[in-house]
């Protein structure tokens, strides 16, 4: 199935560009390309937009401005200079947030995302009436598990196999030493069962198990597998109270 999709971007270059790196992907179909936001709006009230790929610093309808006016947006990718919109960007739950210069290689990786997203919203849509069947997680003290719905099936997750969980929407990813599992409960309800002593939502889009950080930086983490994952500030002290000041070897005074 390819994918409806439009580009709203001021930068001609800019637009060029990922025009080209669209004609590479066969699962995507360039619907439109604009150069501001009202524009962009005027396309998404007629047309059936799948993806919308748009600048955040642009004239007349800045794209932050064009996705709050957006009753039912399309997956969003934004494609910005500006990395101090990041947070606002993730609070409009955007699939994807890249900083320019644009790469091939990342800019398929979210589209990568997206599609999945996608595929996955047309698979559960008639199958699934009640979300809450689909996580379940064992309340009594020895358990160390819990359990998500995928594929028809129930299947069992190790706390301890868990590395981190990443959202996608109404939809989430676990990743885990086996592989990853996708399943329709948002990070939001992940976080509220799940205990909190073993995992910690860091980002917006991203809940990790503590026992897998091995490194904390200003505004990353690297876990065991190594693989790194933003932090916000606050999370950042938390997670340093959690599992760090009372472990961390003090300096001599001496």
């Amino acid at each position: 199935m390819r994918y409806r999709c439009l580009v709203a971007d001021d930068n001609l270059i800019d637009r060029d560009l990922i025009v080209k790196y669209l004609s590479k992907i066969d699962s995507l179909h360039l619907v439109a390309v604009c150069d501001d936001g009202f524009e962009a709006a005027k396309v998404l009230a007629t047309e059936q937009i799948d993806v919308l790929f748009s600048d955040i610093d642009m004239p007349n309808l800045s794209g932050l401005s064009l996705v709050r006016s957006l009753k039912h947006p399309p997956v969003i990718i934004f494609i910005t200079s500006h990395v101090e919109y990041a947070i606002e960007g993730f609070n409009l739950d955007v699939i994807d947030f890249i900083v320019k210069p644009l790469t091939f290689e990342r800019f398929y990786k979210a589209v990568n995302k997206a599609v999945e997203y996608l595929e996955l919203k047309k698979a559960f849509n008639d199958k699934i009436d009640n979300s809450e069947e689909l996580f379940q997680v064992d309340k009594s003290i020895q358990a160390k598990y819990f359990f998500i719905k995928e594929n028809n099936a129930l299947t069992r997750i190790s706390y301890d196999d868990v590395f981190y969980i990443e959202s996608l929407g109404d939809y989430s990813t676990v990743f885990t030493a086996a592989g990853k599992h996708v399943t329709l409960v948002n990070l939001k309800k992940m976080e509220k069962h799940l205990p909190g002593g073993i995992f910690k939502r860091i980002h917006k889009q991203y809940i990790v198990n503590l026992n897998h950080i091995i490194t904390i930086g200003s505004n990353e983490v690297k876990l065991s597998n190594s693989q790194v994952i933003p932090i916000s500030a606050v999370a950042r002290q938390d997670v340093y109270d959690l599992i760090v000041s009372h472990t961390m070897l003090a300096r001599s005074a001496d």
